[in-house]
């Protein structure tokens, strides 16, 4: 997942400052933009050339960058304007802000947002925890959605301390623009019987960029009667916000109203700015109770009074309402469209109170019927339990899809792999971006190899969904068919990054596991996934060829994948951030000689299905190309000949290798690499794991291989990969099992439990397990046992904290890494449905 390199991994300190700039706002390159920023690179290539004395470098070079940062030209998978709220109304509006607790906001490159913070008051001495983003460590969990239909509901509990909060929206379509929507918020006491209730602020708020109008009403004591607005997208809307209640009553409770209206101070900054202004004491005084003081936002609905003159031109407006009562009590938000309600011969009636109830209800009812017909959970003899866990799986994941928009920092690839590249990085066109998000705390943004994994579950569900994120995903190809593993689009999702971070590199690659989806879809035969397939397949084309040409080895029919880490002194074993698994072991020097079994594998499955795909389409150029590429693949004779090591016993990496490295401590520079005897020579990688597997996992050895045998061992071998909680990714026989990359690099792909590859682990088990030949038996055997351990560990490690997990501890199954993590984790579904 490169995950790895955000954590743990500098880039150059000119992309830094590139990316600083960009952080704050500004262009790549003072005065220029995206355009400005490809002529700078230009004359830094020719500077580079002249200085290198090479005759006609820079030209080519020049053509690099700018192939980086343009769009390629093949048609789009989807229809234009395909986010819009006249192609596709039932998705104009969602929960797309996965990073934030709760929030909507509509498909598109300029949206209107709404959102949820909230805070209890008195509970902590000074300005009270404001609740807003999704952290890691704000102490809030667990939470996530109970429910989430990915289209038009969803049910969220959030445990934060003495509170739990239940946040629900249903949508009802209608109009032209995207119909109208509703919350409702319930906050709880989390133990019952508790005498002290606490005093809790809900803020409700709306953004809007500039281009939208907002007319508040305001009613008595800072209440807002409505908001009213307009856009070009919306039409006439308007924002009610309903008098909160006893939970489950429509009997009105008491509560003090702050209201503040200011310019968009940009969204990354939202929390801070509401922080500031939480510095005046109000009191809430209920009929008959005694007085509590709370702190509360000063704000006017006067226009004059936003902030000094001429702030916010164009730059959008910031209003907000805090809604401060006593625990227990719920809250209800209404959203309705003009055209909406303008669209039948009599009004709607207003989507709050009993209506909202009833809608809520028959929403979950038809999801947990919707549910078992798809996966077959209940019939398959899963507790009702595990189809508790099944459906937060489900819903965790479509809960956070979320829409982006924005451009990222390409750097491009000189072709001077190893090799200071004396370039800036370049802004990528604006492009919009559709996606699932691995975890909404930590990672909520879109992952290229992450996806595909989504997608095999969301697919399951709506077929829809998926050709939406798949076309989204195509639409980020440059000129040469590359997709940057990392996108990092807009401001919020910008905020979550550390500059060094921001640059992608246009020579680097990632496993492409959107052909698994693709895939499924060619098995499937639905006629609207073939329509897709097929607008679809120029893009799906260029992307392969640019990966099995751009990451050719050294040998035909080899593959390397380019973007290792240099050979540092502080590194025990150079990471591979490429190939998604970080920093499992390879060669101990990185060269130009490596062959890496993983990325052969990921091509020859892409060959094949992309060679199906073409012949199916009668693409006879295409598939002219693909057909003899995935034959030559397949067969085995070359994948021994290049892979296959006998004095392991298993396949392997090959390269410039030797085991005898280790840290030591050498102060005062700390942990350092120390390379002993024997001397690295070219050989087969003893890095026994994941990678071992790979011609196995994607199901790519006939099922009477003599090579099927020895890797059911490993498997199996709890000395090696086996462990009750799960596959290994290292074997607890290795040197590197367990061990530091560095003095601040924790190991990750060294030993820890995977759901996704384990996933893939049991598909293979299950497809061999089905075939006749010498190993059936055997691997129905183990993949019986491996299920059990996965979904068995899962499992337990959700009941006792609430979370799906990044990884699992081979040594005692707790969750590890950050939480949640509702992306590929998520496939423990498909797991318990046995659907692979």
């Amino acid at each position: 997942m490169a995950r790895g390199e955000r954590r743990r991994r500098g880039a150059p300190a000119e992309g830094a400052r590139i990316a600083e700039r960009v952080a704050r706002g500004g262009p790549a390159r003072r005065g220029g933009g995206a355009r400005g920023s490809v002529w700078r690179m230009a004359l830094g290539v020719v500077v580079l050339s002249l200085a290198l004395g090479l005759s006609g470098y820079w030209l080519l070079a020049w053509h690099r960058v700018r192939r980086a940062v343009t769009l390629h030209s093949a048609p789009p998978a989807l229809p234009p304007d395909s986010s819009s709220p006249v192609v596709a109304p039932d998705l104009f509006w969602g929960t797309y802000r996965p990073h934030v607790y709760f929030g909507m906001k509509t498909r598109s490159p300029k949206p209107l947002l709404t959102g949820l913070m909230w805070a209890q008051q008195g509970a902590t001495p000074g300005t009270p925890k404001l609740r807003h983003t999704c952290e890691q460590g704000d102490g809030v969990g667990p939470y996530g959605w109970e429910f989430h239909d990915g289209l038009s509901f969803g049910r969220q509990q959030i445990q934060d301390g003495a509170l739990r909060l239940t946040t629900e929206f249903v949508k009802r379509p209608g109009g032209q623009h995207g119909g109208d929507w509703s919350w409702r918020v319930t906050v709880e006491p989390q133990a019952s019987g508790t005498s002290a209730l606490p005093l809790v602020s809900l803020f409700f708020y709306v953004v809007t960029d500039g281009k939208e109008v907002l007319v508040p009403e305001v009613g008595a004591k800072g209440q807002l009667k409505f908001i009213s607005g307009h856009s070009s997208e919306l039409g006439d809307f308007r924002f009610t916000l309903m008098p909160p209640t006893h939970p489950g009553d429509t009997a009105p409770k008491y509560s003090s109203y702050n209201v503040f209206w200011s310019s968009n101070p940009g969204l990354p900054l939202l929390t801070e700015m509401v922080k500031s202004r939480l510095n005046s004491w109000f009191q809430h005084r209920p009929p008959g109770a005694s007085p509590e003081r709370y702190l509360g936002l000063p704000g006017s609905l006067k226009w004059e009074d936003r902030g000094p003159s001429g702030q916010g031109q164009g730059q959008g407006q910031f209003l907000i309402q805090q809604v401060t009562l006593k625990v227990p009590f719920s809250v209800e938000l209404v959203f309705e469209s003009g055209s909406a309600q303008a669209g039948g011969s009599q009004a709607l009636a207003r989507l709050a109170g009993s209506l909202l109830t009833q809608a809520l209800e028959s929403h979950a009812k038809a999801f947990r019927e919707r549910f078992e017909k798809t996966f077959q959970l209940k019939k398959k003899g899963l507790s009702s339990e595990e189809q508790a866990l099944g459906q937060v799986a489900l819903s965790g994941l479509l809960g956070g899809i979320g829409y982006f928009y924005g451009q990222g920092l390409v750097l491009a690839d000189m072709g001077i792999e190893g090799s200071e590249q004396k370039v800036d990085p370049a802004l990528f066109p604006p492009v919009p971006l559709f996606t699932a998000v691995p975890s909404r705390s930590f990672f909520p943004r879109g992952f290229l190899w992450d996806e595909g994994f989504h997608q095999l579950v969301v697919q399951r569900w709506d077929p829809c969904l998926t050709r939406e994120a798949l076309g989204h995903w195509l639409g980020l190809l440059n000129a040469d068919g590359w997709i940057g593993r990392e996108q990092v689009l807009g401001d919020e999702a910008r905020a979550r990054v550390p500059p060094e971070f921001l640059v992608q590199r246009a020579a680097h690659a990632n496993p492409p596991t959107l052909l698994l989806p693709v895939a499924h879809m060619l098995e499937g035969g639905d006629p609207a996934d073939f329509a897709f397939l097929r607008r679809a397949f120029p893009r799906l084309h260029a992307w392969f060829s640019w990966l099995y040409k751009s990451q050719a080895g050294p040998v035909p029919l080899s593959y390397r994948w380019r973007g290792r880490d240099p050979a540092l002194p502080t590194l025990l074993n150079p990471k591979t951030l490429p190939s998604g698994l970080d920093d499992y072991p390879r060669a101990s020097h990185p060269s130009a000689s490596e062959r890496h079994l993983d990325l052969r594998c990921w091509v020859a499955l892409g060959a094949r299905v992309l060679a199906q795909l073409a012949e199916q389409l009668g693409e006879a150029e295409a598939a002219a190309e693909l057909g003899p590429l995935a034959a030559s693949l397949e067969t085995e004779e070359s994948l021994d000949e290049l892979h296959w090591a006998p004095e392991l016993g298993v396949f392997a990496d090959f390269g410039n290798h030797t085991k005898a490295v280790q840290l030591k401590p050498r102060p005062p520079q700390g942990l350092v690499r120390v390379v002993g005897r024997p001397h690295p020579r070219l050989q087969y990688v003893d890095a026994l794991g994941y990678v071992s597997l790979f011609p196995m996992l994607l199901r790519l050895l006939d099922p009477n291989s003599s090579r099927l045998g020895p890797l059911l061992d490993v498997l199996a071998d709890s000395r090696h990969l086996w462990s009750p909680f799960g596959l290994r990714s290292l074997a607890a026989s290795s040197p590197f099992y367990g061990q530091r990359n560095s003095e601040h690099d924790p190991p990750y792909w060294r030993g820890a439990v995977w759901l996704n590859v384990n996933y893939l682990a049991l598909g293979a088990l299950y497809h061999y397990g089905h075939l006749e030949g010498p190993h059936r038996a055997r691997a129905a055997k183990l993949y019986s046992e491996l299920r059990a351990n996965v979904v068995g560990n899962v499992w337990q490690q959700y009941k006792a904290t609430g979370f799906l997990w990044e990884q699992y501890s081979d040594r005692d199954g707790r969750g590890m890494g950050c939480r949640p993590f509702q992306g590929w984790t998520s496939l423990v579904l498909l797991v318990m449905a046995e659907d692979y």
